[in-house]
């Protein structure tokens, strides 16, 4: 099936195989990967179809990547540790007073940044422009009670907090927005095609999602795996994130338009790799310095791992970004970190290796049995480089 193009450098050969082979064998629908290593792009592949109407993924195709959005988030709070405007030890509230509110004045940046900050839902009933108006969902995290349930007091993945709590420290410390700090701190200097907050006038370029026909199995069902728990129902259903038709609110131009520091981060995978491949450079790409290496070594220091209370899902987590864990979501190297996204996408670094990696697609797997596409590609990435010795 002709159905990829792109390039690969010589010896990356074989990545377009595989790539190919997602297709052909794996059945995907449409998807990128890219890879950079030593800051220059060996890999940067794109195929398929973009929507279920059969538009070709093109070169310029985007995609929305959901927590993969959580790395750069994570990045863009390194950057204010970086220059010394956060500390990871400091109370939130010395930062965000209100945030002190009912108990939660001994919560730090870095509890918040490794899932622990006891407010992993929303308790107060939304809607979906509730959910998109960042600094709203804020203040509603701030005058919430931390939790109290065993499962939620602990280390639990805070799936949609995680951003806006991040999003609150960032606007405190630099009054700008996440999405805002990221496309000026990071984006234009580095040239990338990566948003959180989608220009209008970008919005046709966006692949269109859907979901795998086996969608909902790992979970029984995605609509209500854990029925009448409430600590489930502040996370997942509140408002809902998994309707049967993921049109009904994950394509949504205004949930693109918006800033969900958590999950809406959109752009093509190229870009995405050559962020990571700056990061396994220790924060440098063609003599542009975004982040010390200290502080990146800093913020991947392991902090926190274990099972999701829900679902058993193997986690681990340094000061924002996910690292790797036994489930080797990252490809095989040990030191490698980044963010997955929900459905399948998967992007990140390996500093030992100096590669930067992004896999991003359209059609949403959570199958029992895992998703061999993003691993399939990775596995062979890391056997070529180590063939190499590159």
């Amino acid at each position: 099936m002709d159905v990829i193009h792109g390039h690969t450098e010589p010896g990356f050969e074989r990545l377009a195989e595989v790539f190919a082979a997602n297709f052909n064998v794996r059945n995907d629908v449409g998807a990128a990967f890219a890879a950079v290593l030593d800051g220059r792009m060996v890999v940067d592949l794109w195929g398929g179809a973009a929507d279920s109407a059969g538009r070709s993924w093109r070169e310029d195709t985007m995609q929305l990547i959901f927590s993969g959005t959580k790395g750069v988030t994570a990045l863009c709070v390194a950057i204010l540790v970086d220059r010394g405007q956060l500390r990871l030890e400091d109370p939130v509230c010395l930062y965000w007073p209100e945030f002190a509110a009912h108990g939660k004045q001994a919560i730090t940046v870095a509890e918040v940044l490794s899932h622990r900050a006891r407010l992993p839902g929303v308790r107060t009933p939304i809607g979906v422009q509730e959910m998109l108006d960042s600094e709203g969902m804020a203040a509603l995290l701030a005058d919430q009670v931390p939790e109290t349930d065993p499962r939620g007091a602990g280390f639990i993945y805070h799936g949609l907090t995680y951003g806006w709590l991040c999003d609150a420290l960032v606007r405190c410390v630099d009054g700008r927005s996440v999405g805002r700090f990221f496309a000026q701190e990071v984006a234009e200097p580095l040239g990338l095609e990566l948003w959180i907050g989608l220009p209008a006038e970008l919005e046709s370029r966006v692949a269109i999602l859907q979901y795998a026909p086996a969608w909902g199995m790992a979970s029984n069902t995605r609509a209500k795996p854990f029925p009448g728990d409430q600590l489930w129902a502040s996370m997942y259903e509140n408002p809902r994130l998994w309707p049967p038709d993921p049109g009904a609110l994950w394509n949504l131009p205004a949930l693109h338009a918006a800033e969900l520091p958590a999950a809406n981060a959109i752009g093509v995978a190229r870009s995405i790799a050559r962020l990571y491949g700056a990061l396994a450079q220790g924060g440098e790409i063609d003599g542009i310095r975004i982040v010390s290496a200290d502080t990146l070594a800093l913020v991947r220091t392991p902090l926190v791992s274990g099972p999701h209370p829900f679902t058993g899902e193997a986690m681990a987590f340094g000061a924002g970004f996910a690292l790797q864990t036994e489930n080797l979501p990252f490809g095989p190297p040990p030191a490698a970190f980044g963010h997955i996204g929900m459905g399948g996408s998967t992007h990140g670094a390996w500093p030992d290796e100096r590669v930067g990696f992004s896999y991003a697609m359209n059609e949403m797997r959570d199958e029992l049995e895992g998703d061999e596409r993003a691993k399939a590609l990775l596995d062979v990435l890391y056997t070529i480089i180590r063939k190499t010795g590159r």
